[in-house]
């Protein structure tokens, strides 16, 4: 007969056949097979303690009570609808979920097929189960394996990798689950024993959990664990061994264990050699416990996790050494010099690529003028850290010098093209961009050179913001281009805002964009009366900036020029009776100055600088100008001749060359600058009285 019941089988079975395949296919072990009567009654099965050991069965059992005793009462109306001639039959395999009386999770496939003696007379039903427990476990650890593989360790954070961790296994293997991690390895250090205790102290680092919340009763994360029990099995995690306990009963009060745990499976995060942690799972709400299998499956994911989270510790490290180099080779935030008032401020990409090689520096120069620098060093790294370094250290000695701002960024730009290609098997830095101005408080006027860098903005104090029109020149690095100067006139009181790239960076990528948002949000600012640090970390707030792809340098300064009291300026014709001219005009500026005490080296010094202009200076008239600041006095003389000044030791029987040694002694520092025609020598004085310097009485 056919499947259903109708015609004649395709083929014939020999009479000597019937029992022995009948006996063959019950003898078999790999399938298990019952046959069924109407009643549901087990006739046959060839279900024994020994091959079957989960599914307990014989015959003259209820087949009904087995089904509901593997937690499958609801197959049991399809047993019955089966039995009908017209009835639906399970002829090919179901899955099922099944639990054991011990609660051991069974996957089973269930086969129904109907017996009949003739068509239309049911004598049973046979029923087949395969047991695919260890199959589907198999491809399950396979399943979690490889999305281990794809999701811990894709990021160089170490707290978001030992979460990653926590949430694979949860609630694939446990209810609860915690990442523990040494408090040096969190700090991107190697982990290191206490020595009073002999544990490794530990902080939570990453929990999850299948209910509602984690329990508000046990360590947080972030929190340090309290000291483990000093026992063999817990001194083994140490050294790398893992921890299964099936049968948990926590001690009332533990805050690191869950109350409501009956099994617990502990499995060190163990690389190179240390112990990075652990990562702690419980069941709770499942009742079968944590087997041997279960551990070997979370060895083999820890050791993965291990891996990444050993990688995301040396990264954090190396960001760490980096930016504390990246600080420790920056100026202090704020600053308060006679031109401007200054506050500035570095930020950190929040990327993985890590720090860069951002600067801001703020550099006095000669007569009060002061200079402000921001730059950004391609790359990252360590090595972007350090040439930032070389090349802040580079402005700052060509800044001393007093050149113009294009031709401090020419030589700057020479320095970098003779850098080396590599470094140390590292990527040597490439290029680097920055922005040199240079304030005169005399004058009010700035004026500024870019290579490569955006243009600064300034702030008027009646709130408008604009970017200066600077024909930006070639980053540094790439020579054979010159940079052009751009001269502006700042408003008392107006701010001066350079900043790296960074700031204008969005999720857009567009840097027109960023621009614009800029301007806009410097012109909701109350500049004139706003502290310049309120403005600052309100621009650079994350809040608003969002996640920062790269390094952000801000330097804002509020210019203050100089009142027209405190600067005088005479010409004096190139004759040498015109010295003691200029010593009187001196004498009674200084009065009117109430600096009576500075007569004395202060004409000494303008004897001398005077002197040397006419001696060596050219054709044309020479400048006298005097400049007093907060606390110093500047003494300035001007010529046409781009002779250079020289200092030198005279011999007892030289009759001149004491000059410029007389001015060095006299004199806390002075130098020269040139300008396109001619020169300037000058020299600085502190205002103070040594009395009142000393505090003496």
């Amino acid at each position: 007969m056919t499947e259903d019941g109708h015609g004649a089988l395709p083929f014939e079975l020999p009479a000597d056949w019937a029992s022995p395949l009948a006996h063959a296919v019950f003898d078999q072990g790999a399938m298990l097979l019952a046959a069924v009567d109407p009643d549901l009654r087990v006739v046959a099965t060839n279900a024994t303690a020994e091959r079957f050991p989960q599914i307990p069965m014989g015959p003259g059992d209820d087949m009904a009570a087995v089904f509901a005793a593997l937690g499958l009462e609801y197959l049991v109306p399809v047993l019955g609808r089966a039995l009908s001639p017209a009835g639906p039959l399970l002829r090919r395999w179901q899955m099922v979920a099944a639990r054991t009386a011990g609660g051991k999770l069974l996957h089973l496939t269930i086969g129904v097929l109907r017996i009949e003696r003739a068509p239309g007379s049911t004598l049973g039903l046979l029923v087949t189960v395969n047991d695919m427990t260890d199959l589907v476990r198999s491809e399950s650890r396979f399943e979690v394996v490889r999305e281990a593989a794809q999701t811990i360790g894709d990021s160089l954070d170490v707290a978001q990798t030992a979460q990653q961790l926590a949430d694979l296994v949860v609630p694939r293997l446990a209810d609860l689950a915690a990442v523990h991690l040494a408090e040096a390895v969190v700090a991107g250090e190697e982990p290191a024993v206490d020595p009073t205790t002999g544990y490794t102290p530990e902080v939570r680092a990453g929990v999850a959990f299948a209910g509602d919340a984690w329990p508000g009763e046990l360590v947080q994360v972030g929190e340090r664990l309290p000291v483990p029990p000093d026992i063999p099995s817990v001194r083994a995690m140490e050294g790398g061994a893992t921890l299964l306990i099936p049968r948990l009963e926590p001690a009332p009060g533990d805050s690191a264990v869950p109350a409501n745990a009956h099994s617990l499976l502990a499995v060190p995060l163990f690389a190179r050699g240390h112990s990075l942690g652990s990562v702690q799972l419980w069941r709770t709400e499942r009742p079968d416990p944590f087997d041997e299998n279960d551990a070997r499956l979370v060895e083999e994911i820890a050791s993965r996790a291990a891996l990444s989270v050993d990688n995301a510790r040396r990264f954090t490290r190396e960001h760490n050494v980096a930016l504390a180099l990246q600080r420790s080779l920056l100026p202090e935030e704020g600053s308060d010099e006679p031109a401007a008032e200054t506050f500035a401020a570095y930020l950190p990409t929040s990327s993985s690529a890590g720090i860069g090689g951002d600067w801001y520096d703020t550099i006095p120069l000669s007569s009060l003028r002061l200079a402000f620098v921001v730059g950004d060093v391609t790359g990252h790294g360590l090595q972007a850290s350090a040439t930032m370094g070389r090349l802040r250290t580079a402005v700052q000695a060509l800044a001393d010098m007093d050149l113009p701002p294009d031709e401090l960024l020419t030589h700057v730009d020479d320095l970098v093209q003779r850098f080396p290609n590599r470094s140390h098997g590292a990527e040597a830095v490439s290029g680097a961009t920055c922005l040199y101005a240079e304030y005169d408080p005399v004058t009010g006027r700035c004026r500024m050179a870019s290579a490569g860098h955006p243009p600064p903005v300034v702030l008027a104090p009646d709130g408008r913001a604009h970017f200066v029109e600077l024909e930006a020149g070639p980053p540094l690095g790439v020579g054979g281009m010159p940079f052009e100067i751009a001269e502006i006139e700042l408003a008392p009181g107006s701010v001066l805002i350079l900043y790296s790239d960074g700031l204008l960076s969005g999720p857009d990528h567009d840097l027109g964009a960023g621009m614009r948002r800029l301007l806009d949000r410097l012109e909701h600012t109350d500049a004139p009366r706003q502290d310049l640090a309120k403005i600052g970390r309100d621009l650079l707030d994350p809040a608003v900036v969002g996640s920062c792809d790269d390094d952000t340098t801000l330097l804002l300064a509020r210019v203050r020029p100089l009142p027209d009291e405190d600067c005088v300026v005479w010409e004096l014709p190139v004759d040498p009776a015109h010295v003691a001219r200029a010593r009187d005009l001196t004498t009674g500026q200084l009065a009117a100055w109430g600096l009576e005490h500075l007569v004395f080296t202060t004409e000494l010094v303008v004897s001398e600088l005077v002197t040397n202009a006419i001696r060596y200076g050219e054709s044309g008239p020479i400048t006298l100008r005097l400049i007093r600041g907060r606390d110093v006095l500047i003494c300035e003389v001007s010529d046409p001749s781009n002779t250079q000044p020289r200092l030198r030791r005279a011999h007892s029987t030289d009759e001149g060359g004491r000059g410029l040694f007389l001015v060095a002694q006299l004199t806390r520092r002075w130098g020269s600058r040139y300008e396109q025609s001619g020169k300037t020598i000058w020299a600085e004085q502190g205002t103070v009285p040594v009395e009142e310097a000393w505090d003496l009485d």
